[in-house]
């Protein structure tokens, strides 16, 4: 589908400097030096003051999926915008223009779904061997989203902060200004890294680039190769920074191509904000309960029988999903699951008992939810919990308005989040969960949940039965 837009798509940078005043404490100002697209910055993001001493402030993406809640084909329509993008970068056909995602995106309920089923009938066509890895929590879904977009030899695997016992990390690296540092790739087969074909590392937002320049330097020791190319949609990286970038492509002798939707400088004034919890509007104490009901699709899907351990020393042996790109696929996989995306989707669609419907992924576990929640039907919003700790504020046009907070059902030591679900705002949530946890251990999440008064909540497990799987160990 052919969409008539008047948005410039040319070499030409669009030059613009804005201002955004946090609670009256901490003043971002964003230098934007190329923004071919002419994209407006209230569109891509909100601003929120973020609860870590290493960076007071975060970019809440409008895109992503995560903290706000958007049209699933948005956020995979994000993902690929940057394969277009790598597309022209290396010269090949596109069948679908950066012009026409841009459109869709903007305008979703018309063009969304139209232009991303037709990028799946007509993939852009790759014929030089690419490697694809997105960055864990946030970038998981974007990095698949990039990735599954291309017809050729390609390959894709998240970075991921679980610690899988029966797998050694083959990777490992930091992403310093993180609440949770650390990165780990467990790829199924080590030879999944081999070979010189160009490494693509996708990530939501460069700030320093100090995670892709430390991915580049574990990634090039142990499976060297020429170029490396990294794609976000904010590249906010300063003049030093990019000297860094500099530097290593001369040190290890290779190129580094950065992509993105819109580059820029930023600027910081004020302190970062120690405490700011103000409270959300009354919830209704006289609303009716939720009904939560549960519902396995784990039939739908293949499983890498594998367990994890938390910061307790407590083992999770239910399986993980294996096409999530946790462990690595390869172009040959997208088909099987896309058929095991639409099954469940199908199951999942005939549940619904409400207009409004808010599908919701869990941490690392977004793609295959975002992908099933835009195959649900019209009146679906799509949003993913997080580790990310944010102030929340009722001030107008501040990023997060609704807070809660609950332990992990994977590890009771690790705080999770959602974000703006106002008080009795949809019919019914359905909670995409990888591996189903012990109902203690579950309960501080679905509590969360109730508090959200949402009339109907679906807790949709991708694993077995928790008891199913303690009876195949005693049998």
């Amino acid at each position: 589908m052919k969409i008539k837009t008047s948005i410039p798509c040319s070499s030409e940078s669009v030059k613009s400097k804005h201002t955004y005043k946090i609670k009256d404490q901490l003043e971002v100002i964003v230098h934007v030096t190329s923004n071919p697209l002419n994209l407006p910055m209230d569109e891509l993001f909100l601003m929120a003051a973020r609860i870590n001493k290493k960076r007071s402030f975060l970019f809440v993406s409008k895109v992503l999926g995560k903290h706000i809640p958007v049209n699933p084909h948005v956020s995979l329509l994000g993902g690929a915008a940057l394969a277009v993008l790598l597309q022209q970068e290396s010269g090949g056909p596109v069948s679908v223009d950066l012009p026409e995602i841009v459109q869709a995106i903007r305008n979703p309920a018309v063009y969304a779904a139209d232009v991303y089923a037709s990028l799946k009938r007509s993939p852009l066509l790759i014929d030089q061997p690419h490697l694809f890895i997105g960055f864990a929590e946030t970038a998981t879904a974007l990095g698949h989203s990039m990735y599954e977009v291309f017809s050729g030899p390609t390959r894709y695997l998240h970075t991921t902060r679980e610690s899988i016992r029966e797998l050694d990390s083959i990777l490992s690296f930091e992403e310093e200004h993180s609440h949770a540092t650390a990165h780990r790739c467990y790829a199924r087969d080590e030879r999944f890294f081999q070979g010189t074909q160009p490494v693509v590392l996708v990530d939501d937002e460069i700030t320093t680039g100090k995670t892709a320049l430390n991915m580049i330097r574990d990634l090039h020791m142990k499976f060297p190769r020429s170029k490396y190319i990294v794609a976000s949609l904010l590249d906010w990286r300063s003049d030093a920074d990019r000297e860094q970038f500099t530097m290593l492509e001369a040190e290890l002798d290779i190129e580094i191509v950065c992509l993105s939707l819109i580059e820029g400088q930023i600027e910081v004034h004020g302190s970062s904000i120690e405490y700011m919890d103000e409270a959300a509007p009354s919830m209704n104490a006289a609303a009716e309960p939720s009904t939560i009901t549960k519902h396995y699709v784990y039939n739908d899907f293949d499983h890498m029988e594998v367990s994890s351990g938390n910061s307790l020393g407590d083992v999770n042996l239910n399986p993980y999903v294996s096409l999530t790109g946790r462990f690595g696929l390869q172009y040959g996989d997208n088909s099987l699951l896309d058929k095991q995306v639409q099954q469940s989707a199908a199951f999942l669609g005939s549940l619904r008992t409400g207009a409004n419907t808010l599908c919701i992924g869990t941490g690392e576990f977004m793609y295959v939810p975002m992908r099933i929640a835009a195959a649900m039907g019209d009146g679906i919003l799509y949003q993913s919990t997080t580790r990310s700790p944010i102030h929340p504020s009722q001030e107008v046009g501040y990023a997060i308005r609704y807070r809660d907070a609950y332990t992990s059902p994977e590890d009771p030591a690790v705080m999770n989040f959602l974000y703006n679900i106002p008080p009795g705002h949809y019919d019914e949530l359905f909670v995409f969960m990888e591996r189903e946890a012990s109902s203690e251990a579950e309960r501080p999440f679905v509590e969360a949940l109730r508090r959200t008064h949402t009339p109907h909540i679906h807790l949709v497990y991708f694993s077995p039965p928790v008891n199913e799987v303690d009876k195949e160990l005693t049998s």
